[in-house]
């Protein structure tokens, strides 16, 4: 990974492997620094190629000086997600960054309906995004009004599911593996599987292990790539 000032401002992409609770401008502010100080830069060019969730791990594309112009060709590209759905409660925000709100029961449920109803979920579907989310809808975010305890009624969009699989059944839980388009909520997913099981569900586990073909094994930690750019000085 070493490259000079010159290499960074024409261009570079770094593979992150986030951490937990972190951010992803988090990680983009954190190399940034990093970066500027490395070569004491007044300014440079980072972003990300497709956000993650605070509770959400894995792989973050990172690119940086003339390469920023090619995120959106990077956010283009399907992911690869793995992680765990709680199945008999909901939640506000679809996952764990909410209080559960509801439970509901899961006594009718069986391997064979699991997978049945899985299956329901593969191919170009339509997905209504959480409440809980950034899109904004008449200038104003969602999770700015669903903290306000406000409905902005978002609508459905087209998305595309390649792939849906239960790797694990450990009822209340289910671990899954999923591969899908730009613009997915993995969240969203999980509230609508418990939907269409008679029940409820909500995200507890989210990884992601590949944007098309990078893999989050490619990816170095902040701090283990603060520690190459450091070495490498």
């Amino acid at each position: 990974m070493s490259f000079t000032k010159e290499e960074l401002l024409a261009g570079q992409v770094f593979l992150v492997d986030k951490n937990l609770n972190w951010t992803s401008f988090d990680v983009v502010n954190k190399l940034r620094y990093q970066l500027k100080k490395k070569f004491g830069l007044k300014k440079v060019k980072v972003g990300h190629a497709g956000t993650l969730d605070p509770l959400a791990t894995g792989l973050l594309i990172i690119c940086a000086g003339a390469k920023t112009k090619a995120i959106n060709e990077f956010m283009g590209l399907p992911k690869t997600y793995t992680g765990t759905i709680t199945l008999g409660a909901t939640t506000p925000s679809y996952d764990l960054e909410t209080e559960v709100d509801q439970h509901y029961p899961i006594d009718h449920l069986n391997p064979t309906l699991l997978h049945e109803v899985t299956a329901q979920f593969t191919g170009n579907l339509m997905q209504v995004p959480p409440n809980f989310s950034a899109i904004k809808k008449g200038g104003v975010k969602a999770y700015e009004a669903a903290r306000k305890g406000e409905d902005l009624k978002l609508t459905p969009r087209p998305i595309t599911i390649h792939y849906f699989k239960l790797t694990r059944i450990d009822l209340p839980r289910v671990d899954f593996e999923v591969r899908c388009s730009k613009g997915t909520y993995i969240r969203s997913l999980a509230h609508d599987f418990g939907q269409a099981l008679n029940s409820g569900a909500h995200l507890s586990v989210l990884r992601r292990t590949a944007i098309g073909d990078y893999k989050v094994e490619q990816a170095l930690t902040v701090d283990q790539m603060i520690q190459k750019f450091h070495m490498e000085s």
